[in-house]
């Protein structure tokens, strides 16, 4: 096959191709026959002490200069483990109802924070950790995904926003990500893509894990440094994301101490859980049968009481309303339906749906257990400080109703309570995407008002964090109420090694610090003052302020495009002494309100924080953002590659799109030609019973859309796909009409609607000769690779060319092999 020739001709892909010259320019880069500078001369380096003559024997060495920054003689390990969509009150540390064995001891052993925070969202507070700056000073003021082209909003992080792991690297410290990432920007998740913000790039010296915002705990889109790789086994051979993360922790450590046991390590272990899809072992969700069964307001008053027992809660702590907002102000989709108007349907799946989400919990700190296990056994947990902690409160994302595919969330696309009981005896499996409703979410971030992406209020920023360093706190099993943020531990961990961030890296002039270290309440009592004074707050136009144990908040829900943020309400808490924020103080102290209203902006303009953004969720994901590949409507995929993740795939969400592939097919060919995306929303076409398939699986919803021809002899196809777009539905999927092609001819046509989102935001990307990770449909297994017959190309289109002119392309390009 003559592959040049394929992309002139099959679809004309590149309009005119432009001729790399030599003209005028060397290997060096630089213009001309200039010569080549030299770069070093018989003094040698600036830095260099020694004498360097002719003769080796009549010179000096001195190693000084390429001697590796050594970490001082003692410097503990520092371990970062960091848990998803997680309030105070889902663990048992903290009084909640989720077992949580090995975080219950290092609590016993160390301090429990009751009031440190986060930025409401998983990027942010991820970019906090990393950089030790507010998030909008890193470009995150949202998730990777919603980058919106403003510099807070930009999606990547400056170079004057040096990492924690860089500057523990250059001073000796090994580093080490594993788990998730998500502070890269989606256009750059592709093999062929930028790796700057890759976390090797980040100043991480390994990394094992995912880059995206959420994955399938059975089916991980799994990186290895740099690479993309698969999971190592099958879920029917016992994988699990958690378990494979514990894995390769251990690994590593064990590796490092193995040739080099004097060096401490750094390492930030980032699991799945707890956010969706929630996924689990049978037998660790099996331990909550019935826990639930009273429902989620039954639940925020038991465990409020049990927190204010353990002294998390001061008392006479106040319950917050499970919907707190204004109905004018509130976002629909964050609506909590009281348990007393469920059905008996409802009541037992969504109690179920808290059931799996307590067993993934508990499951992955078995895992973190083990690591934790191995540090004791080989000697090192005594001088390793370990912070466990969770990056926001517990997610709403899964609707008043729940789901088992949280992908319709990100499609505006409501949940079905018959669709969804048909998946009750496997909750929490390979065949579901689930994710609970409000409720559970409000009942796990009592009891303050909402949860996750609210900025304002607790509920979305009040998390779990237990410090555990046996060699450096004395205090054992006490609690710390001093007011705190992740923006905190960046200079946490630089006052505990000795270590500062530079004013000046890599020649950039660095952003200061926007945290204070947290060292100081190591030998403090449960109610000295802090040292924080002040921690802004914005998040998908949701807003707030915290100074001196008073916070403005901004009555203003996320995602719900209403703007007007000018007319906002404000409400006023004195959190000192109303931790829940159930009390609003802004008629009675109109002077206090103001005072934070002006410091809100203040801070606000000084961080990057502006302009504010309630766009929905599929504005936001849907915004075209630059990337390195300039726009086009014309794609061509060969096999061989990997997959092509969505966000630099061909977008064929909300318009009439033409799929063609070249194929030779022998006996008993079969397999994936083209598949994207997964059993919870994707669309394949492939061979099966020597038939052609074109299946679109619209958010997992049964039964899939099927088209198949009758049975194909071998030889040599150009098989199609042709959508036309009619008409856009309620919740913005489009339908239209479906034509499957056999070369010129329709084998199958009919109606068809496709998604007006993301096929899913764990990755499964664009794959030609076979189906990534979770398959599309149910009518094969993955990986479903191509058999029995060759794939010349597939082609994709969202230009209105006719379909025949392009059958002509492709079978002019079929003929040259």
């Amino acid at each position: 096959m003559k592959l040049g020739s394929c992309k002139l001709l099959f679809f004309a892909l590149v309009g005119a191709i432009t001729a790399f010259t030599t003209t005028g320019c060397n290997q060096n880069g630089s213009k001309g026959n200039q010569p080549a500078v030299a770069v070093g001369d018989s003094s040698g380096s600036p830095a260099f002490k020694g004498k360097i003559e002719l003769d080796v024997r009549n010179s000096t060495a001195d190693w000084t200069p390429f001697v590796p920054k050594q970490a001082p003689a003692g410097s503990p390990n520092v371990l970062i483990i960091l848990y998803d969509d997680t309030g105070e009150s889902a663990w048992s540390t903290y009084g909640g109802a989720i077992n949580m064995p090995t975080l219950d001891s290092l609590a016993a052993g160390g301090l429990t924070y009751t009031q440190w925070h986060t930025c409401a969202l998983c990027s942010p507070t991820r970019s906090t950790i990393l950089t030790g700056r507010n998030h909008t000073l890193n470009g995150m003021a949202a998730i990777t995904e919603a980058a919106n082209g403003f510099p807070g909003a930009s999606g990547r992080i400056p170079e004057q926003c040096a990492t924690l792991a860089d500057i523990m690297k250059d001073n000796g410290w090994s580093t080490y990500w594993l788990g998730k990432d998500h502070n890269v920007p989606e256009q750059d998740i592709a093999a062929g893509a930028g790796r700057s913000m890759w976390p090797l790039q980040m100043g991480f010296e390994r990394f094992y894990g995912y880059l995206g915002g959420e994955t399938n705990q059975w089916y991980p889109d799994l990186v290895k440094d740099n690479d993309f790789i698969d999971p190592p086994y099958s879920p029917k051979e016992g994988y699990h994301l958690s378990k494979d993360l514990a894995d390769n922790a251990i690994k590593m450590i064990s590796d490092q101490k193995g040739s080099n046991p004097s060096k401490p390590w750094f390492m930030w272990f980032n699991p799945g859980a707890n956010h969706a899809p929630h996924h689990a072992p049978a037998e660790y969700i099996a331990k909550y049968k019935g826990k639930f069964d009273e429902g989620y307001e039954a639940y925020r008053s038991w465990v409020l009481q049990r927190m204010i027992d353990k002294g998390v809660l001061p008392k006479g702590t106040k319950l917050t309303p499970i919907n707190p907002m204004p109905q004018d102000a509130a976002n629909p989709a964050d609506m909590v339906r009281p348990w007393n108007t469920l059905s008996a349907d409802e009541k037992k799946l969504f109690a179920h749906m808290a059931e799996v989400y307590a067993g993934f919990s508990e499951y992955t700190d078995a895992q973190v257990g083990r690591v934790i296990q191995y540090l004791k056994a080989s000697g090192q947990f005594d001088n390793t400080v370990i912070f466990y902690a969770a990056d926001n409160g517990a997610s709403g994302e899964g609707s008043p109703s729940g789901s088992v595919n949280e992908n319709k969330f990100f499609n505006g696309y409501p949940d079905d309570i018959a669709e969804n009981m048909k998946y009750m005896k496997t909750l929490g499996g390979p065949d579901t995407y689930n994710h609970y409703p409000t409720g559970w979410a409000v009942a796990f971030s009592s009891p303050y008002q909402m949860f996750k992406r609210y900025s304002q209020y607790s509920g979305g920023t009040a998390c779990p964090l237990v410090i555990s360093w046996p060699k450096g706190i004395k205090a054992k099993g006490e609690l710390r109420d001093q007011y705190h943020h992740s923006v905190d531990i960046v200079p946490t961990i630089l006052d505990i090694c000795g270590l500062k961030m530079p004013d000046v890296y890599h020649g950039v002039k660095q952003y200061p610090l926007s945290g204070v270290s947290m060292k100081y309440s190591f030998d403090a009592k449960q109610k000295d003052p802090t040292q924080k004074h002040v921690q802004y707050y914005v998040m998908l136009g949701t807003r707030g302020i915290w100074k001196d144990g008073w916070k403005a908040s901004a009555v203003h829900a996320p995602l719900t495009g209403k703007g007007n943020f000018d007319k906002d309400s404000w409400q006023l808490y004195h959190t000192d002494e109303d931790r829940s924020e159930s009390t609003d103080l802004a008629k009675q102290n109109p002077e206090k309100l103001k005072e934070l209203q002006d410091l809100w902006l203040e801070e606000a303009k000084k961080n990057f924080g502006l302009p504010l953004d309630d766009r929905t969720a599929v504005e936001q994901l849907g915004l075209e953002r630059p990337a390195q590949e300039p726009a086009r409507d014309r794609y061509i995929y060969y096999p061989g590659t990997e997959p092509v993740p969505e966000g630099v795939a061909v977008n064929v969400r909300g318009r009439s799109y033409k799929i063609l592939a070249n194929v030779e097919l022998k006996a008993n060919a079969s397999g994936v030609i083209f598949a994207h995306g997964s059993r919870f929303g994707g669309h394949s076409l492939f061979i099966k019973d020597r038939k052609l398939y074109y299946v679109y699986n619209f958010l997992g919803i049964k039964p899939e859309q099927v088209f198949s021809s009758g049975p194909l002899p071998p030889g040599k196809y150009t098989l199609g796909v042709e959508f036309t777009k009619d008409s856009t539905g309620k919740f913005g999927e489009s339908t239209g009409t479906l034509k499957l092609y056999v070369n010129d001819k329709v084998v199958a046509q009919g109606p068809m609607r496709t998604q007006s989102g993301k096929f899913t935001l764990s990755g499964d990307g664009l794959c030609i000769g076979y189906d990534s990770g979770d398959a599309v449909s149910g009518l094969y297994t993955t990986p479903g690779a191509f058999k029995n017959g060759t794939i010349q190309f597939v082609g994709v289109t969202v230009e209105g060319k006719p379909y025949v002119d392009l059958e002509a392309e492709a079978k002019r390009a079929m003929m040259s092999y």
